[in-house]
């Protein structure tokens, strides 16, 4: 009885083998062919020379990436390992790990370093033409190890990591990012120009330091883009940050938007191409509502140094300078025929330039405004913008 018992076993093992085989074998080509249809709409093509599967794991050799804007000119990646890789209900597929090799690159005088480059839950849609967010490339985890770059042998810059972000939504509505790149510095020692080195020397500014932050959301439905935060943050400088707020990024115009660039990028006649390429913009922008935005410095010590250096070369010192401008803003805004911003601006910058610690820029209007109405107030009455826009101006706050 044992061995007839032992012979079911391995007929069923077999026979289980057989029908599962199919169904778990990936098609490492299929894979590539659905990721160049997502991304054929910018114009991008990813080639290999060779795949292979092991498993869950596809590793795609010399690997080498086109663009549409230079067809003869290939970008060449190197060998690619994608592990975990599964097929997905859509009929695209999911990357658990995508590893890149590293770069070295030396074009003339230039080298460019790059160690340690993944992405992580990289989704690839089986349906590109969908209307959802399942429908387009998206990653979960992108970063970097150390980045350099070298111009005539010598290191002018270099960044410890980078790091990205991108979660979804509830129900698919979205997804929230961010992104870090840590450890940034720049060497401007090596300037050749006379005036510019001698400013960045003065300014002491010969070597920087810092990061860069960028956070925020897109929503599909609305293409409502919430950037709330893309900072620059640098040691004794200061940290200037940006926000923006707007709708009308959908899926379609994101769609519309790469086939117009796509079809200038094709087109032979530059000129025939740029003048199309504006006509889609102007079309497509009449789709995008403003929201809100600002603009915040925070100084780091880097005002004082400017009016002092600016000041020297007019033989004043920094502090005249500064009472110097205070008298001059006032009658600069006065030309733009703006009297409410005006008030505002003359009393930011005397209280900035009395004790350097913030300056803001918002403009936050009562209501969404569409985009052709603040061109149209540019090009018509530009005075009203501040108004229309409910820009305001704060120091110190």
């Amino acid at each position: 009885m044992l061995p007839n018992r032992n012979l079911r076993l391995m007929l069923a093992s077999v026979a289980f083998i057989g029908l599962s085989g199919p169904a778990f074998a990936l098609d490492g080509a299929d894979l590539v062919t659905k990721l160049n249809a997502a991304y054929a709409p910018s114009g991008a093509t990813v080639a290999y020379e060779n795949v292979a599967v092991d498993g869950s794991t596809v590793t795609l050799t010399g690997v080498s990436v086109k663009s549409a804007a230079a067809p003869d000119k290939a970008f060449k990646v190197g060998d690619v390992t994608l592990e975990g890789v599964e097929e997905s209900d859509n009929g695209g597929y999911y990357v658990e790990t995508v590893t890149l090799p590293d770069v070295d690159v030396t074009e003339e005088d230039t080298a460019v370093t790059a160690k340690d480059i993944t992405i992580g839950g990289l989704s690839i849609p089986g349906n590109p033409a969908g209307g959802t967010i399942n429908d387009i490339v998206l990653y979960e985890s992108a970063g970097a190890g150390p980045v350099t770059v070298s111009v005539k042998g010598k290191q002018v810059f270099s960044m410890e990591e980078s790091a990205a972000n991108l979660t979804k939504q509830e129900s698919d509505a979205g997804f929230d990012f961010d992104a870090t790149l840590s450890g940034i510095k720049a060497d401007l020692s090596n300037v050749e120009d006379a005036k510019s080195k001698d400013a960045i020397e003065k300014l002491g500014l010969t070597t920087l330091s810092g990061e860069m932050t960028m956070k925020g959301s897109w929503e599909v439905a609305s293409g409502n883009v919430a950037l709330e935060e893309y900072a620059f943050d640098f040691t004794n400088v200061g940290r200037l940050a940006l926000s923006l707020d707007f709708s009308g990024y959908t899926l379609e115009f994101m769609k519309s938007v790469q086939e117009a660039m796509k079809a200038a990028e094709t087109n032979p006649n530059k000129e025939e191409a740029n003048q199309a390429m504006g006509l889609s913009m102007m079309g497509l922008i009449q789709q995008l509502t403003f929201n809100s935005a600002s603009l915040r410095f925070d100084d780091a010590t880097i005002t004082k140094r400017v009016l002092d250096y600016i000041g020297a070369q007019q033989g004043v010192t920094g502090d005249q300078l500064a009472q110097s401008l205070k008298g001059m803003v006032p009658l600069m805004m006065a030309q733009l025929n703006v009297p409410e911003l005006q008030n505002q601006v003359s009393t930011a910058v005397n209280s900035y330039l009395d004790a350097p610690k913030s300056l803001t820029i918002s403009a936050e209007p009562a209501s969404p405004v569409p985009l052709p109405m603040i061109l149209g107030a540019a090009m018509g009455a530009p005075n009203t913008i501040p108004s229309v826009l409910g820009v305001k101006v704060t120091a110190n706050d």
